[in-house]
Protein backbone atom coordinates (compact mmCIF):
# COMPACT_ATOMS: atom_id res chain seq x y z
CA UNK A 1 0.00 0.00 0.00
CA UNK A 2 2.91 2.37 0.61
CA UNK A 3 4.08 2.45 -3.02
CA UNK A 4 0.90 4.10 -4.43
CA UNK A 5 1.03 6.69 -1.63
CA UNK A 6 4.67 7.44 -2.43
CA UNK A 7 3.82 7.72 -6.10
CA UNK A 8 0.99 10.14 -5.38
CA UNK A 9 3.28 12.17 -3.16
CA UNK A 10 5.93 12.35 -5.85
CA UNK A 11 3.33 13.44 -8.40
CA UNK A 12 2.01 16.12 -6.05
CA UNK A 13 5.49 17.45 -5.34
CA UNK A 14 6.37 17.41 -9.04
CA UNK A 15 3.21 19.39 -9.85
CA UNK A 16 4.02 21.90 -7.12
CA UNK A 17 7.58 22.32 -8.37
CA UNK A 18 6.42 22.73 -11.97
CA UNK A 19 3.95 25.45 -10.98
CA UNK A 20 6.66 27.26 -9.01
CA UNK A 21 9.22 26.98 -11.82
CA UNK A 22 6.81 28.33 -14.42
CA UNK A 23 5.56 31.11 -12.16
CA UNK A 24 9.09 32.17 -11.28
CA UNK A 25 10.09 32.27 -14.95
CA UNK A 26 7.06 34.40 -15.82
CA UNK A 27 7.62 36.73 -12.86
CA UNK A 28 11.26 37.24 -13.83
CA UNK A 29 10.40 37.80 -17.51
CA UNK A 30 7.43 40.14 -17.08
CA UNK A 31 7.31 41.28 -13.47
CA UNK A 32 5.30 39.82 -10.59
CA UNK A 33 2.36 42.22 -10.85
CA UNK A 34 1.98 41.72 -14.60
CA UNK A 35 1.43 37.94 -14.33
CA UNK A 36 -1.97 36.52 -13.35
CA UNK A 37 -2.71 33.24 -11.59
CA UNK A 38 -4.79 32.18 -14.58
CA UNK A 39 -1.79 32.67 -16.87
CA UNK A 40 0.35 30.56 -14.54
CA UNK A 41 -2.28 27.82 -14.43
CA UNK A 42 -2.53 27.77 -18.23
CA UNK A 43 1.25 27.64 -18.69
CA UNK A 44 1.52 24.82 -16.11
CA UNK A 45 -1.44 22.96 -17.69
CA UNK A 46 -3.37 22.80 -14.40
CA UNK A 47 -6.56 24.34 -13.07
CA UNK A 48 -6.67 27.61 -11.16
CA UNK A 49 -7.73 25.79 -7.98
CA UNK A 50 -4.79 23.39 -8.32
CA UNK A 51 -2.47 26.39 -8.18
CA UNK A 52 -4.14 27.66 -5.01
CA UNK A 53 -4.14 24.18 -3.47
CA UNK A 54 -0.34 24.26 -3.63
CA UNK A 55 0.19 27.98 -3.09
CA UNK A 56 -2.42 29.90 -1.06
CA UNK A 57 -0.78 33.20 -2.03
CA UNK A 58 0.53 34.19 -5.43
CA UNK A 59 3.83 35.37 -3.92
CA UNK A 60 4.39 31.94 -2.34
CA UNK A 61 5.16 30.63 -5.82
CA UNK A 62 8.33 32.72 -5.87
CA UNK A 63 9.28 31.83 -2.29
CA UNK A 64 8.57 28.12 -2.64
CA UNK A 65 11.73 27.11 -0.74
CA UNK A 66 10.86 29.18 2.31
CA UNK A 67 9.97 26.14 4.43
CA UNK A 68 13.25 24.45 3.51
CA UNK A 69 15.12 27.50 4.81
CA UNK A 70 13.19 27.37 8.08
CA UNK A 71 13.97 23.69 8.53
CA UNK A 72 17.64 24.41 7.83
CA UNK A 73 17.75 27.05 10.56
CA UNK A 74 16.17 24.69 13.08
CA UNK A 75 18.50 21.83 12.16
CA UNK A 76 21.59 24.04 12.49
CA UNK A 77 20.88 24.12 16.23
CA UNK A 78 19.51 20.62 16.71
CA UNK A 79 22.35 18.88 14.84
CA UNK A 80 25.28 21.03 15.98
CA UNK A 81 28.31 19.26 17.43
CA UNK A 82 28.91 19.22 21.16
CA UNK A 83 30.85 22.28 22.23
CA UNK A 84 29.47 24.44 19.39
CA UNK A 85 27.42 27.34 20.74
CA UNK A 86 24.11 28.30 19.07
CA UNK A 87 25.56 31.55 17.72
CA UNK A 88 28.61 29.77 16.35
CA UNK A 89 26.37 27.13 14.77
CA UNK A 90 24.72 29.79 12.64
CA UNK A 91 28.09 31.27 11.61
CA UNK A 92 29.27 27.82 10.56
CA UNK A 93 26.02 27.27 8.69
CA UNK A 94 26.71 30.31 6.52
CA UNK A 95 30.18 29.02 5.65
CA UNK A 96 28.83 25.54 4.88
CA UNK A 97 26.12 26.91 2.59
CA UNK A 98 28.68 28.88 0.59
CA UNK A 99 31.06 25.91 0.41
CA UNK A 100 28.25 23.66 -0.81
CA UNK A 101 27.05 26.25 -3.35
CA UNK A 102 23.59 26.17 -1.79
CA UNK A 103 20.80 27.96 -3.71
CA UNK A 104 20.07 29.74 -0.43
CA UNK A 105 23.23 31.83 -0.88
CA UNK A 106 23.45 32.00 -4.65
CA UNK A 107 24.96 35.26 -5.92
CA UNK A 108 24.78 34.92 -9.69
CA UNK A 109 22.94 36.15 -12.77
CA UNK A 110 19.96 33.96 -11.87
CA UNK A 111 19.76 35.24 -8.32
CA UNK A 112 20.16 38.80 -9.62
CA UNK A 113 17.01 38.30 -11.68
CA UNK A 114 15.24 36.97 -8.59
CA UNK A 115 16.26 40.01 -6.55
CA UNK A 116 15.25 42.44 -9.30
CA UNK A 117 11.85 40.76 -9.49
CA UNK A 118 11.36 41.39 -5.77
CA UNK A 119 12.60 44.97 -6.06
CA UNK A 120 10.01 45.61 -8.77
CA UNK A 121 6.99 44.65 -6.66
CA UNK A 122 5.67 46.23 -3.46
CA UNK A 123 3.74 43.02 -2.79
CA UNK A 124 6.90 40.94 -2.90
CA UNK A 125 8.86 43.41 -0.79
CA UNK A 126 6.12 43.30 1.82
CA UNK A 127 6.22 39.50 1.78
CA UNK A 128 10.00 39.56 2.26
CA UNK A 129 9.56 41.75 5.35
CA UNK A 130 6.89 39.41 6.69
CA UNK A 131 9.08 36.35 6.09
CA UNK A 132 11.95 38.03 7.88
CA UNK A 133 9.74 38.72 10.92
CA UNK A 134 8.45 35.13 10.89
CA UNK A 135 11.98 33.72 10.67
CA UNK A 136 13.17 35.99 13.49
CA UNK A 137 10.44 34.53 15.69
CA UNK A 138 11.34 31.00 14.60
CA UNK A 139 15.03 31.56 15.38
CA UNK A 140 14.20 33.10 18.75
CA UNK A 141 12.07 30.08 19.67
CA UNK A 142 14.67 27.61 18.39
CA UNK A 143 17.44 29.35 20.32
CA UNK A 144 15.55 29.40 23.60
CA UNK A 145 14.44 25.79 23.23
CA UNK A 146 17.92 24.51 22.45
CA UNK A 147 19.27 25.87 25.74
CA UNK A 148 16.19 25.03 27.81
CA UNK A 149 14.82 28.52 28.30
CA UNK A 150 11.32 29.95 28.00
CA UNK A 151 10.30 30.86 24.46
CA UNK A 152 9.86 34.50 25.49
CA UNK A 153 13.47 34.75 26.68
CA UNK A 154 14.61 38.34 25.95
CA UNK A 155 18.17 37.19 25.24
CA UNK A 156 16.87 34.83 22.55
CA UNK A 157 14.80 37.66 21.04
CA UNK A 158 17.86 39.91 21.00
CA UNK A 159 20.03 37.21 19.46
CA UNK A 160 17.44 36.46 16.76
CA UNK A 161 17.04 40.14 15.89
CA UNK A 162 20.78 40.70 15.61
CA UNK A 163 21.24 37.48 13.68
CA UNK A 164 18.56 38.32 11.11
CA UNK A 165 19.96 41.84 10.81
CA UNK A 166 23.43 40.46 10.11
CA UNK A 167 22.24 37.95 7.51
CA UNK A 168 20.04 40.56 5.81
CA UNK A 169 22.93 43.02 5.47
CA UNK A 170 25.20 40.21 4.26
CA UNK A 171 22.69 39.16 1.58
CA UNK A 172 22.12 42.69 0.34
CA UNK A 173 25.81 43.55 0.20
CA UNK A 174 26.69 40.28 -1.52
CA UNK A 175 24.05 40.83 -4.20
CA UNK A 176 25.25 44.41 -4.67
CA UNK A 177 28.82 43.16 -5.05
CA UNK A 178 27.79 40.67 -7.72
CA UNK A 179 25.74 43.31 -9.52
CA UNK A 180 28.77 45.60 -9.64
CA UNK A 181 31.51 43.03 -10.34
CA UNK A 182 29.76 39.98 -11.90
CA UNK A 183 32.10 38.02 -9.61
CA UNK A 184 30.45 35.30 -7.51
CA UNK A 185 33.62 34.64 -5.52
CA UNK A 186 33.83 38.29 -4.50
CA UNK A 187 30.16 38.27 -3.49
CA UNK A 188 30.69 35.12 -1.42
CA UNK A 189 33.66 36.74 0.31
CA UNK A 190 31.65 39.84 1.23
CA UNK A 191 28.77 37.70 2.47
CA UNK A 192 30.99 35.65 4.79
CA UNK A 193 33.01 38.63 5.97
CA UNK A 194 29.82 40.35 7.16
CA UNK A 195 28.54 37.14 8.75
CA UNK A 196 31.83 36.78 10.63
CA UNK A 197 31.84 40.39 11.80
CA UNK A 198 28.23 40.17 12.85
CA UNK A 199 28.95 36.98 14.78
CA UNK A 200 31.67 38.76 16.73
CA UNK A 201 29.15 41.43 17.69
CA UNK A 202 26.53 38.84 18.56
CA UNK A 203 28.91 36.99 20.85
CA UNK A 204 29.85 40.24 22.58
CA UNK A 205 26.22 41.26 23.01
CA UNK A 206 25.23 37.84 24.37
CA UNK A 207 28.32 37.32 26.53
CA UNK A 208 27.49 35.47 29.72
CA UNK A 209 24.42 33.75 28.26
CA UNK A 210 23.93 30.17 27.14
CA UNK A 211 23.84 31.25 23.50
CA UNK A 212 27.59 31.80 23.22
Amino acid sequence: MSEPIDRRTRKRLATRQNISNIATRLFMERGFDQVTVDEIATAADVGRMTVFNHFPRKEDMLFDRDEEARDMLREALLLRDAGISPIEAYRLLAHRLVAEKSPAVDFSARSEGFVRTIEGSETLKARVRAIRDEIAQLVSTALSECVGRETADPDANLAAGLLLGTWSVAYVQAHMTFRQTRDTAAANAIFLAIIDKGSVGLKAALAGTAYV
